[in-house]
């Protein structure tokens, strides 16, 4: 048996970030580009741009910069790696409770209750 959980920070009631962001931003990281992290979560562009944008907005910062490869280049900023890491280490720290109550939740619960 296992106890799933959804995460994501919210402020005044908006997502400002969850695991949705981490994988777009790790993509960013890995193609280069926003448009390449779109592609590679089989996502649209615009739908990828809007959150971006979103969450850019209710932090008060930017996530990416242009690179140095041109135009179209992007790469993180220094706080959007700082959010990552802290995003992280609360999934980590959640994990951790979740597997807890996992050891706890009685397997053959129809003869527990």
């Amino acid at each position: 048996m296992q106890i799933r959980m959804k995460l994501w920070v919210e402020r005044d009631g908006e997502v400002i970030f969850g695991e949705g962001r981490q994988k777009l931003l790790e993509a960013v990281v890995k193609t280069g580009s926003l448009a390449g992290a779109a592609r590679e979560l089989s996502m649209s562009y615009r739908a990828a741009w809007g959150r971006l944008k979103a969450s850019e907005k209710r932090l008060g910062f930017p996530l990416v910069e242009r690179g140095s490869k041109g135009k179209r280049g992007l790469i993180l900023t220094e706080a959007a790696h700082k959010i990552m890491k802290l995003y992280a280490e609360l999934e980590q720290n959640t994990s951790g409770v979740l597997r807890k109550a996992e050891a706890a939740w009685p397997d053959n619960l129809d003869k527990e209750v």
